[in-house]
């Protein structure tokens, strides 16, 4: 039997409230020593006082006491909800531990309560993310993953699967019995079927991935052109030094802030341009790969300082980045004469703003370009664990097209049983027994 663990539920610092949670096999018995209570009732908050072992008042707080097995983890959990502040909850928690318990390992209540059947491996990983999560939109979508929906369409999937491999193994194992003449029609059609469903979910997973994770936004542009002015504005603080003189940024700032309803992290570059100093060059390199990894790109120019070899080199990252991921081009500096070509940029739709006066365009348009494409109905895979299973899934589907084709059943099965696996990783591991099931349930067979 698991010894009962115990740790502090709450983040570390000054609150209002702290939680200290058991689970456990002794999380009552601890519970009432604490609480010099001879029991507690079942979901119902207590207000009662501890002690610690040598009578010492500890506080005064409500105790939730949870049965086994309705409980987070399955196992009997008491919580003891006090006064916020570390001193406390961490004498509760040292009174708990001098009772018995020991200190728990980190995610280890979620990992006791998907040994117990209390969830599976999404509604982990959802619980997981939604504590990080980077938007509203992405909170909805962890909130009802939670509530089991990506589990629910995995399994769903993987039940046709199963159905597929049982008429495989059925046409090798019992082909005397009476089974349908149309058999591998049908199998061609729910793999397509799956195929299809699958491949939509990953590739609208991937093209999402910035509204789990939070949206990483770089700023480009040649020196000058007024990238740490922008990054200040959107900040509303001075975060970036600002100078006249080229080359200030020679590395890559990142903050984070708030655009609409999503968390994003700005990057704010090193001027592009032909350098001569080391360091410098170090931070143009860090410019370019700061592209790579943005999921939108902001490309600053100056309307008061005429087009340039180095702003015909901005020109060519947008030609050559602008087919996979955003852009968004800027003219900066129009509250001064304009001497930029802005015809040279019309194919873009710059914006064309004041990075010291107003940025509000700039951030509605950020704002609009991160909702596009994000419906919450539509299904998520929100991590990359989820991400490799469902490609590694569509992969064994696949290469079991081949031997299908040509009649080699045993080897078609096999491609299966691994699409089958690599799915089942997602939410739960795969047991042979269940293809049986199918097999000998649907055909009726062995009579």
């Amino acid at each position: 039997m698991h010894r009962t663990i115990a740790a502090i539920a709450t983040a570390h610092g000054v609150g209002s409230v702290s939680i200290v949670r058991l689970s456990g096999s002794d999380a009552l018995p601890i519970a009432l020593l604490l609480s010099r209570k001879q029991e507690l009732a079942p979901r119902y908050a207590t207000l009662t006082t501890l002690y610690t072992q040598d009578s010492v008042l500890i506080d005064e707080v409500l105790v939730i006491y949870f049965q086994n097995p309705k409980s987070f983890t399955g196992e009997e959990v008491v919580e003891f909800q006090c006064h916020g502040g570390m001193i406390v909850a961490q004498s509760i928690l040292r009174t708990c531990i001098e009772y018995g318990a020991r200190l728990a390992d980190p995610g280890e209540f979620s990992k006791r309560a998907f040994l117990n059947g209390r969830m599976d491996l999404t509604q982990a990983e959802a619980i997981a993310s939604l504590i990080e999560a980077r938007s509203d939109d992405a909170a909805r979508i962890l909130a009802r993953q939670m509530k089991g929906e990506l589990r629910g369409y995995i399994e769903n999937i993987r039940d046709a699967l199963l159905e597929i491999l049982a008429y495989s193994e059925v046409v090798i194992d019992y082909a005397e019995e009476d089974l349908p003449l149309d058999v591998v029609e049908q199998i061609v059609g729910k793999l397509e079927k799956i195929k299809k469903e699958l491949s939509r979910t990953l590739e609208s997973s991937k093209r999402r991935s910035g509204l789990m994770q939070g949206y990483r936004v770089a700023i480009i542009g040649k020196p000058n052109v007024g990238k740490s002015s922008l990054l200040n504005s959107l900040l509303d603080y001075e975060r970036a030094i600002v100078s006249e003189i080229a080359g200030t940024t020679r590395d890559t700032i990142e903050e984070q802030v708030r655009i609409g309803t999503h968390l994003i992290r700005l990057v704010d570059t090193a001027g592009i341009r032909n350098a001569h100093d080391e360091i410098e060059r170090i931070g143009i390199e860090r410019s370019i790969a700061a592209i790579d990894n943005a999921d939108v790109v902001i490309a600053l120019f100056d309307s008061s300082r005429a087009m340039d070899d180095e702003d015909s080199a901005i020109v060519a990252l947008i030609e050559q980045y602008s087919q996979v991921k955003p852009f968004i081009c800027i003219l900066n500096k129009v509250d001064l004469p304009i001497l930029l070509p802005v015809e040279s940029l019309k194919k873009y739709s710059p914006l064309e703003l004041s990075c010291k006066q107003d940025t509000n365009i700039l951030i509605e348009s950020l704002s609009v370009l991160m909702d596009q494409d994000n419906s919450t109905e539509e299904m998520m895979l929100i991590s990359q664990r989820q991400i490799s299973a469902t490609a590694d899934t569509l992969l064994a589907i696949d290469e079991a097209y081949e031997p299908l084709q040509s009649g080699e059943l045993e080897f078609f099965s096999f491609h299966i049983n691994q699409a089958i696996r690599a799915l089942s990783s997602i939410t739960r591991p795969y047991e042979l027994d269940e293809m049986f099931d199918k097999m000998f349930g649907q055909f009726c067979l062995g009579k």
